[in-house]
C-alpha cells in the first residue's frame, strides 16, 4: 500500500534501536489505587509520546487532533495561540492554569517553572499534573524539590539531545523527564531509550505543510509512525 507523501517527502519509516541500547524497565500500574495526577503521569509514561498542537483555527485544530488520535497518539497537548480552545500547553501564569483547571484540563506544561502553579491547591491535592520546563541540573532538581511529579526539558535539541537526557538521568535516575523541543519520528526511541519517560513531538507529527494543506491522512500516518517508534521500546 502507497503511503501519503508530501511534495514527494517519502514518510519516515519506522528504525529499530541500536542492538547495545537498553531502554528503561515499565512496572506494571494499577491504576484503580492512582490519583488523577499519578493517572495522567502514568498515561505519558505508558504512551512515551505528548502530541503538541497548534493551530490557526479551532476547526483546524480538532481535525488535525481526530488525525492524531486515529493514527494512535493517546496524549494530546494544544498550546495558548490556538484560538477557540483553552491550552493545556504554554501555561505562564496562575490565571491561565486556573481557566485551563476550570475548563477540564488533566494536565498543564509550561517552558518554565512557575512556582505559583505549582503551589496551586489543584497540583499539591493531586487532581492535576502540572510539566514545568527546566533546562539545567539545578532547574530541574528545583521542579522536582518543589513537587513536580515529572519535569520537561527544554529546549533539549540545543543542550544536546538524546546525550542530554542520558547525562541527567545519571544523577537523577529518580526523576522522569520529558524530552521537548526539535524532536525527530526518527529519534523517540532513542529518548526513551536513553532515559526520557516521555517526548513532546509537534511539527514532526502536525507537519506545518500538512496543515496549511488540511492533509489529515498524512497527519495520521506520522501520528502512526511515532507511536510505532515509541512501542518498540516501551514493549521490550
Amino acid at each position: 500500500m502507497e503511503i501519503g507523501s508530501l511534495k514527494g517527502k517519502a514518510l519516515p519509516p519506522p528504525c529499530l534501536l541500536p542492538q547495545n541500547t537498553a531502554p528503561p524497565l515499565r512496572p506494571r500500574i494499577n491504576f484503580s489505587q492512582l490519583s488523577h495526577a499519578d493517572h495522567t503521569l502514568t498515561r505519558i509514561q505508558t504512551s512515551g509520546i505528548i502530541a503538541c498542537l497548534r493551530a490557526n483555527t479551532a476547526e483546524l485544530a480538532m481535525e488535525a487532533a481526530r488525525a492524531a488520535l486515529s493514527g494512535g497518539i493517546t496524549v494530546l497537548e494544544i498550546v495558548r495561540s490556538t484560538p477557540g480552545v483553552f491550552e493545556v500547553g504554554t501555561v505562564l501564569n496562575i490565571e491561565d492554569a486556573r481557566k485551563a483547571v476550570g475548563a477540564g484540563a488533566k494536565f498543564l506544561m509550561s517552558p518554565a517553572i512557575v512556582k505559583d502553579v505549582i503551589d496551586m491547591d489543584g497540583f499539591q491535592n493531586g487532581e492535576v499534573l502540572y510539566i514545568p520546563g527546566a533546562m539545567t541540573p539545578t532547574e530541574i532538581l528545583s521542579a522536582h524539590d518543589s513537587g513536580a511529579k515529572i519535569v520537561k526539558v527544554y529546549p533539549v535539541s540545543v543542550l544536546g539531545g538524546v546525550q542530554y537526557i542520558s547525562a541527567l538521568k545519571k544523577p537523577f535516575p529518580h526523576i522522569s523527564m520529558v524530552a521537548s523541543q526539535g524532536i525527530t519520528i526518527d529519534s523517540v526511541g532513542e529518548y526513551i531509550a536513553n532515559g526520557a519517560s516521555s517526548v513532546v513531538l509537534s511539527d514532526a507529527i502536525f507537519d506545518k505543510e500538512a496543515m496549511a494543506q488540511n492533509n489529515f491522512i498524512v497527519i495520521r500516518q506520522l501520528a502512526h509512525f511515532a507511536t510505532l517508534q515509541a512501542s518498540q521500546v516501551l514493549e521490550m
